[in-house]
């Protein structure tokens, strides 16, 4: 899966870590819910704003970091 369309960085928001586009909801912390033991109902209920894709986009986003041992940040993008 292309996570781009899904997640972003901004210096403004969160000190530029990667977020969900459209929200304020870092990708750090999205995987720390899943990490504790909450399911991805749970979350959907929790944050209205995120959809199943954007879930989805979270997890690409993070295996393309681990595959690559770089960490991403994505371009700025003014569109949301």
């Amino acid at each position: 899966m292309d996570w781009k369309p899904y997640i972003y960085s901004d210096p403004k928001i969160l000190l530029g870590k990667p977020v969900v586009k459209g929200t304020r909801l870092s990708v750090e912390f999205i995987l720390e819910l899943f990490a504790e033991g909450w399911t991805e109902q749970q979350i959907l209920e929790s944050y209205p704003t995120l959809t199943p894709i954007s879930l989805q986009a979270v997890f690409a986003f993070a295996a393309d970091c681990i595959q690559e041992d770089v960490f991403y940040t994505p371009l700025f993008s003014e569109a949301r």
